[in-house]
């Protein structure tokens, strides 16, 4: 099972990541944009996510992921970190939402290096 430090090390594997501390807890950002937070419990992380995909992810596997009543107005979604299959879904998951953060150059250089969610783009 995936642990909190699987999230730091996949998310510091990503490029121009860094880690931050806010509101007490570790975050990781690309370009000043924060893509994943940790919560102090460790238990889950929390991820950028478009709202209408949010809601087929929750509906699909409610046991995986889940909203906060403090986080339904923002386009994130937290993640159980017991119910991910395996460190490959955990990579999925933060890539993602790297994506979603990541300047342009950094996409295109990321992609072209024809191993998305390597981390070695």
């Amino acid at each position: 099972m995936p642990d909190s430090e699987d999230v730091r090390r996949i998310a510091l594997s990503l490029p121009e990541t860094v880690e931050k501390v806010a509101w007490e807890m570790p975050t990781f950002r690309v370009a000043g944009k924060m893509f994943v937070t940790v919560p102090d419990d460790e238990t889950s992380f929390a991820v950028r996510c478009p709202r209408h995909e949010r809601t087929e992810l929750i509906a699909a596997e409610p046991e995986k992921f889940w909203v906060p009543p403090h986080e339904a107005p923002t386009a994130w979604v937290r993640v159980r970190l017991a119910a991910l299959d395996d460190g490959d879904e955990l990579r999925d998951i933060l890539v993602d939402s790297w994506k979603q953060a990541a300047p342009p150059r950094l996409l295109e250089s990321f992609e072209s290096s024809g191993r998305p969610g390597t981390g070695d783009g």
